[in-house]
């Protein structure tokens, strides 16, 4: 499987309308104006019959960028959504054969938007939403791009502890098989209200752009449009107008 050096993972999160995270940072990033870059899609499957997972595959798609020499510039890859166990396997099977095939290991950026109850800190139940908007977590092999974006994001404190099954995942993998690895992790509220959604939207804005510097590609934020399932809002009865 062809990738660039520079490849932004994201993991589909099921969303049934298509308009998830993922989805929205895929369809965000586009070339610059004055670019020669070429957008190429292609799309992937990948048995899991050697781990004993004979009705599932590893599959997802691909967005390249290249340059005028064909060259592959930036990749992103846009991997199905899984539950655990086979979200291990499949991910596990997809950054080996990655590696495995490119002469050049490429560098992954993974942006992540978890829920801040899932982010938990010793002697704390959780981590205040928004205390930090962001945070950047490397692996594997440091390079200049890690650097880059380690030095304009903060490191989580050493005490954190991971409970989003994807996010927990992909640092047990990365780790076991030392790829270099960035991993923006922003926080969202567990229940989405008009209050929350512009603090989401702050901090899906500034993944954005680290992801645009990382790629040189554009991040355009008027084609968010962030609507979270209605499982994480809060419904407004009536009455509650009366409260403000």
């Amino acid at each position: 499987m062809k990738t660039a050096t520079k490849l932004i993972l994201l993991f589909k999160d099921g969303v049934s309308s298509g308009e998830g995270f993922a989805s929205l940072i895929s369809k965000s990033l586009l070339p610059n104006t004055n670019s020669n870059l070429r957008r190429l899609e292609d799309s992937f499957e990948l048995s899991l019959d050697k781990y004993g997972i004979n009705d599932h595959k590893a599959s997802g798609n691909l967005i390249h960028f290249l340059g005028n020499n064909g060259v592959y510039e930036v990749s992103i890859l846009r991997l199905e959504y899984y539950e655990t166990p086979i979200l291990a396997c499949a991910l596990n099977e997809l950054l080996a054969l990655l590696v495995g095939e490119n002469p050049n290991i490429p560098t992954f950026v993974v942006p992540f938007l978890v829920e801040a109850s899932k982010l938990k800190l010793e002697n704390k139940n959780s981590i205040t939403t928004y205390d930090v908007s962001l945070y950047g977590l490397e692996f594997g092999p440091v390079n200049t791009s890690t650097q880059a974006l380690g030095s304009k994001t903060q490191r989580p404190p050493k005490s954190l502890r991971i409970y989003d099954e994807q996010l927990a995942c992909l640092v047990r993998v990365v780790g076991v098989l030392d790829i270099p690895t960035f991993v923006l992790v922003g926080q969202h509220a567990r229940h989405i209200s008009p209050n929350t959604l512009n603090e989401d939207l702050e901090v899906i804005y500034e993944m954005g752009h680290h992801l645009a510097n990382y790629s040189s590609l554009s991040f355009k934020k008027e084609r968010i449009v962030w609507n979270p399932p209605m499982s994480l809002r809060i419904r407004e009865e009536p009455w509650r107008a009366l409260y403000g």
